[in-house]
């Protein structure tokens, strides 16, 4: 970073800093993952130069010939990828491909039915302090008490109930499989369209690693980033039938100019995603999770829903007498990066929680198989113990830095989490 460095060097100071951070600690956040140099290098390209209002070959300025040719190739790849007829690759965000689905087929007031973000839903899925709580009349399916799994009966009920125009099958914080195909009978019986939100699991449904709701839902949005290891965005699949409306959905309803570095660096990742080593990544992803889970529950912890399908982890930390809070500053200290989450039913509030998120993406991207999960079980559990004995956490830290040494994120280029000098 010479140039940055002499430009803004406090920037510049901020970037290394981060970039050491993520290097020497053990990041345990399901939404995070580490993008390939390539990625990088995509998303750092003069195209963020360019400005390209509007889609390939129906541009609103001059001089897209090659943002076209980028932007094709990202859309041709994430249909082959997923299996879709149509894909937008213009959504900034997540959140911003599920607003552009829901005001393309939905008016102010109509009713919404999504799953209660306090039970692992999302913001976008009808949260009063989201757009999609705001302008739609949100209801909300959650988890039985027993198993803490969707009861497919009680959505049926809600959805009987509230007739809403949209269904929204997706989650933030769920361990389990999602049955798309129920979802889509719901959705059936009573009018509405099936929007499958797979912002998480997007990695495991490419790699074959979990169902893909393509083949049943009207709609499917998405994140780029997380399992999908591309770049920070979003993306909306469906079928060809819906490309008109999506369209106008993205550009012009809710956004201008698309960030074309970003679509590049979609596109980098979809080919990186078609490869047999990312489905195996995928794979290991999948079995590092059980494994870790697994390993955690023989230590004391009680893992909601009782286990895991995917990448991640809800530990339920009642028995230890904790707070997610607390659990967070306490991992934190000692290099183990994961986020404070509420468990169904928890009587905590949100900025405090019961419960911690865990995924495996990024250990998993590093190269960590299960013998390391089991032991990254041990150093969680060694650091939640509340002895206050300093050497016990001294030797906590100091193995959490022989792990990360072991694991760089980018091989050959960091080391110790600094630059190596070339």
């Amino acid at each position: 970073m010479d140039r940055l460095s002499h430009v803004d060097p406090e920037i510049a100071r901020a970037i290394r800093l981060d970039t050491e951070r993520q290097a020497g600690h053990l990041d345990l956040i399901a939404s995070e993952n580490l993008a390939s140099e390539a990625v990088l290098e995509a998303a750092g390209c003069p195209l963020t130069n360019k400005y390209a209002e509007g889609y390939p070959g129906r541009r609103y300025y001059g001089g897209c010939t090659f943002a076209d040719e980028v932007e094709r190739l990202a859309i041709e790849r994430a249909k082959s990828l997923f299996g879709a007829e149509y894909v937008n690759v213009q959504p900034h965000s997540g959140t911003q491909a599920n607003m552009g689905v829901l005001l393309s087929v939905m008016q102010p007031g109509d009713v919404l039915l999504g799953m209660d973000l306090s039970h692992g839903g999302h913001l976008s899925h009808g949260s009063p302090k989201s757009f999609s709580g705001q302008l739609f009349s949100p209801f909300f399916y959650g988890v039985d008490r027993e198993r803490e799994q969707i009861d497919m009966q009680e959505v049926t009920r809600m959805a009987r109930e509230h007739r809403p125009k949209v269904v929204i099958a997706g989650a933030s914080a769920y361990p389990r499989t999602l049955d798309f195909s129920a979802f889509r009978e719901v959705a059936e019986e009573v009018g509405a369209y099936l929007l499958a939100d797979i912002a998480h699991i997007a990695g495991l449904v490419a790699a074959g690693v979990h169902p893909s709701p393509v083949p049943f839902a009207h709609f499917t949005t998405t994140t780029t980033h997380k399992t999908l290891r591309g770049p920070r965005g979003g993306m909306i699949m469906a079928s060809a039938e819906h490309a008109r409306r999506l369209d106008g959905g993205i550009f012009p309803r809710i956004q201008g100019g698309p960030l074309m570095h970003i679509i590049a660096a979609k596109a980098v990742a979809f080919k990186e995603a078609m490869s047999s080593e990312f489905r195996a990544y995928q794979q290991q992803t999948v079995a590092n999770a059980r494994i870790l889970g697994e390993a955690l529950e023989r230590v004391g912890f009680r893992l909601v829903s009782g286990g895991t399908d995917n990448h991640l982890l809800l530990l339920d930390l009642t028995p230890q007498g904790i707070t997610g809070r607390w659990a967070e500053e306490a991992l934190e200290q000692l290099g183990i990066t994961v986020n404070r989450n509420a468990i169904p039913f928890d009587p905590r509030p949100p900025r405090v929680a019961s419960g911690i998120r865990l995924g495996t993406p990024t250990l998993t991207t590093r190269g960590m198989r299960e013998g390391e999960m089991a032991e990254v079980a041990q150093l969680i559990h060694g650091a939640l113990q509340d002895s206050g004995e300093e050497k016990a956490r001294a030797k906590i830290a100091a193995r959490v830095k022989e792990l990360c040494s072991q694991f760089p994120i980018y091989p050959g280029r960091l080391k110790d989490g600094k630059e190596e000098e070339a």
